[in-house]
């Protein structure tokens, strides 16, 4: 009775469910997404990273249904992409590297019949007609990526920063129970940027949504539940941020010494690990950072703990 409850319970807060996804191209010899699994839980935000042609845009593509696998089982909030796929589209929304706006519609234009395809409002044929729920919620997504006053104007006079910022304000419009994002952000100024990452974390707080993402900029998944890494088709690390960075990258001092020489031979009377350089970089290994300062008895010039960054880490994968 317990264990049926705990399972029942996991299959509600587990909203994304990939298991052994295999993508092969036409004449290829080999699978661009190879045998892969994984799981994504509500209201978290999990960071799909990889280098290009890894197999992350073939995954989401398949996850989104724009894309057919060629084995495997994926479900998105219960339904199967294969026998469910309208059900799975009405619970997502996806704002892709490329727009895919209708330049022949004005900005507001695009996001209204957006939010009609997906069933939030009944067709009104001009915004003046909409209801007010819908215009307070196009204005403060506009107001947030900063195209207030272009929302009435013809997209084809938009740049593409602009066309990202409006894809962003159309894939929120309905509220979508899971957002997928890859490289939402790309061609972003910096304010921009920050002013869409506060909003989703907004967003994900009040609404519970799932967010999965991929990015360039790393520092955007450094905050993220999960991350999983995919090279060569296959998913080489998976856990959060801080799980990663301590499998992948040894945390290190940087320290020195006016009596260079005297450091060096401490250093190694200590057993200590260290690489010496413009600068001694000394691993910490099972040691607090405390207790090697304390062991030290050559006065230092120089103290600093490096704190790996996720960065970091993926560099190691993809040298890997």
């Amino acid at each position: 009775m317990k264990t049926s409850l705990l399972c029942s319970i996991l299959r509600m807060d587990t909203v994304i469910v990939v298991q052994n996804l295999v993508k092969r191209y036409k004449n290829s010899s080999e699978n661009a997404v190879d045998d892969i699994s994984f799981t994504v839980n509500q209201g978290e935000t999990f960071a799909f990273l990889g280098p290009n042609g890894a197999g992350k845009t073939t995954t989401i593509s398949i996850l989104t249904t724009t894309l057919s696998k060629t084995s495997g089982t994926v479900t998105i909030t219960g339904f199967d992409i294969d026998r469910s796929a309208k059900d799975v589209r009405r619970n997502i929304a996806v704002i892709f590297q490329k727009p895919s706006l209708d330049p022949n519609l004005t900005a507001e234009e695009n996001v209204r019949f957006h939010a009609i395809l997906y069933g939030e409002y009944g067709f009104k044929p001009s915004y003046s007609l909409m209801p007010k729920k819908y215009k307070n919620g196009v204005n403060e997504l506009a107001d947030i990526v900063g195209i207030r006053d272009d929302l009435f104007k013809p997209i084809r006079s938009f740049s593409g920063g602009m066309k990202r910022k409006l894809e962003i304000v159309r894939s929120l419009i309905h509220k979508p129970s899971v957002l997928f994002l890859d490289e939402a952000t790309a061609g972003l100024d910096p304010q921009s940027r920050k002013n869409v990452w506060e909003y989703l974390r907004d967003m994900r707080k009040r609404q519970n949504v799932t967010m999965f993402i991929t990015t360039h900029y790393l520092e955007e998944a450094e905050d993220a539940d999960r991350v999983c890494i995919i090279n060569k088709g296959k998913i080489v690390h998976n856990g959060t941020p801080h799980d990663i960075k301590r499998a992948l990258i040894r945390e290190f001092l940087l320290i020195d010494s006016k009596n260079r020489e005297g450091l060096k031979e401490e250093l190694r009377s200590n057993k200590y690990v260290f690489e010496e350089g413009d600068i001694f970089k000394l691993y910490l290994g099972n040691r607090s950072v405390q207790e090697i300062i304390q062991s030290i008895k050559t006065p230092l010039t120089i103290v600093k703990t490096h704190s790996p960054s996720l960065e970091e880490a993926y560099l190691e994968v993809i040298k890997e």
